[in-house]
């Protein structure tokens, strides 16, 4: 069976050792800068958990969109060029980069990250094909944070999404019988995963291991030039963009 065929049944699927050894010191490397506040990420950086900036309160879950806009080394890697084939792969050769993110779990935040699809957080489109690869820049297990994924979900509706924390994640429900699958992953692999895969995360239980990730979305350029076209580019505050769907 090919990683088409598995992502097509399953809404999702593994790729393992995406990035070379060399190549995963360097992300780490900027990944670190960024987490280390070398850039001003005003307006970029959160916490998935709702704390605010200005709370004093450690981030549980912390968020940077679209670090390649800001450090442009980001997207001249073989990491992002491979990405991008595979992403074709799965979807088409009229795929693009709509944008990138970096989510880490720091040691001892304990912190989940609810169910979700997330094309809620997207304006309604024609063309719903999605693509993101969540690519592990630490191993990633039940300890640290790693993903977990409902298997064949993306052949369901958009659930209905709440945000119980302002600025916080959206959240849905999920069935008792949801067959859950574990997102394990070695440093340097990835999962990719369709917009309207229900997925979740772990907290991180850990002392002494954050859990870096970083995630590239991919969708038809079309619809990434249709939604530029309405103003969203992935930097705005996170809020249900299928109200009337969802």
């Amino acid at each position: 069976m090919t990683k088409k065929d598995q992502f097509d049944r399953d809404g999702y699927v593994a790729f393992e050792n995406l990035v070379s050894s060399a190549e995963l010191k360097l992300l780490r490397e900027i990944y670190d800068d960024f987490l280390s506040g070398k850039y001003d990420l005003k307006g970029l950086r959160s916490d998935l958990s709702g704390n605010s900036p200005d709370s004093g309160k450690i981030e549980k879950t912390t968020q940077i969109m679209r670090p390649s806009l800001v450090e442009g080394q980001l997207a001249e890697t073989a990491t992002y060029q491979t990405t991008l084939q595979k992403a074709r792969d799965l979807l088409g050769n009229d795929v693009s980069l709509d944008f990138d993110m970096m989510i880490n779990k720091a040691p001892n935040t304990v912190t989940g990250t609810p169910w979700h699809q997330d094309a809620a957080y997207w304006p309604d489109l024609p063309d719903k094909r999605a693509v993101s690869f969540w690519i592990a820049l630490d191993d990633a297990d039940a300890e640290n944070g790693c993903m977990m994924y409902v298997a064949e979900s993306h052949k369901m509706p958009l659930q209905p999404h709440e945000q119980p924390v302002t600025g916080g994640a959206l959240q849905c429900s999920i069935g008792g019988d949801s067959n859950i699958v574990l997102g394990i992953l070695t440093a340097g692999s990835a999962i990719a995963h369709h917009g309207y895969t229900l997925h979740a995360a772990f907290g991180n239980k850990t002392d002494d291991r954050h859990r870096r990730a970083l995630i590239l979305n991919f969708r038809p350029k079309s619809m990434i030039d249709l939604m530029r076209s309405q103003g969203y580019d992935h930097l705005g505050r996170r809020e249900n963009k299928n109200k009337a769907e969802a």
